[in-house]
């Protein structure tokens, strides 16, 4: 009966998590404002599995999505996202609090680079040469701010929470 709740507390956390990630792309926040690159960073510390951290991920993204609407660039936001996932979860052993700020500027750069040039290659907003993607680049670094700070506002948030819920609850994934 113990193994019973050990496993459930474990199992709560991650349906928890995807729950929270979908809602909050869904209520009225600021553009590019979301938890979603934090937590494509901070997949592999929490998880310690790349699987589940890969599904959180996408599963919060589709099911927000399927409510917001889907969208001509959508592979290259989900690519991006899988990506950064790759990526941090080789770091994961290096995630602490100075790090972590570095790792957060990167997935931000990273899933503006990746993601931009999925507007610019699928979209008919700009020219299909070097000055549209250039324009493209440009036209999008408005939105980096938000992109850059939510990321920076939910990685330590996580890092920290996770931290101290590891410490209270005992549970470790």
């Amino acid at each position: 009966m113990q193994n019973f709740f050990i496993n459930l507390k474990k199992e709560v956390f991650p349906v928890s998590l995807i729950l929270i990630l979908a809602i909050s792309r869904l209520i009225p926040h600021p553009e590019n404002f979301t938890p979603i690159i934090a937590m494509a960073i901070m997949g592999g510390y929490v998880f310690r599995n790349l699987y589940l951290s890969f599904f959180v991920v996408l599963f919060s993204m589709l099911l927000s999505d399927f409510f917001i609407g889907f969208y001509s660039h959508m592979f290259f936001v989900y690519f991006s996202l899988f990506f950064l996932i790759l990526v941090f979860f080789s770091l994961t052993k290096k995630i602490n609090y100075k790090n972590l700020f570095i790792f957060s500027f990167l997935g931000s750069v990273i899933f503006f680079m990746i993601s931009n040039f999925g507007v610019w290659i699928v979209g008919d907003l700009y020219e299909r040469n070097i000055d549209g993607l250039i324009k493209c680049y440009f036209m999008a670094i408005p939105f980096f701010k938000n992109t850059f700070l939510s990321t920076i506002i939910f990685s330590y948030s996580s890092f920290i929470m996770y931290k101290s819920s590891t410490r209270y609850f005992g549970i470790k994934y």
